[in-house]
């Protein structure tokens, strides 16, 4: 979930640079390349508006996924009882041996008998 979150930031992200990047803080912008087209279609003032919505919607939207994305991420107090629970089992027990494997000496020294 948390991967989720992570990927939609970064979707929203990008959409809101680059409507911010459409915008031009001198009045051109997307209503200014249009030259002229943007008037005939829905006027220049109209096409600011909605750039200007554009980009408080998106940062608002980046914003929330950032304040939520938190809640998802797994608490160290999750883990931790996974670790008592643990620790509660009953424990392994392995079959002891008898006899010690047998240590392969060193190179250039004696063996050493172990003592019974």
């Amino acid at each position: 979930m948390l991967a989720l979150f992570g990927v939609l930031i970064i979707i929203f992200s990008i959409v809101l640079g680059l409507i911010v990047l459409v915008q031009n803080p001198k009045g051109g912008g997307l209503s200014g390349s249009l030259s002229g087209f943007g008037n005939q279609l829905m006027g220049v003032k109209q096409s600011t508006d909605v750039l200007e919505k554009g980009t408080w919607l998106f940062a608002g939207i980046v914003g929330l996924l950032c304040l939520a994305s938190p809640a998802f991420i797994p608490s160290e107090n999750s883990n931790a009882n996974d670790l008592d629970k643990l620790r509660n089992e009953a424990p392994v027990t392995l079959p002891k041996t008898s006899t010690p494997a047998p240590v392969a000496p060193m190179p250039g020294t004696t063996p050493v008998k172990p003592a019974n």
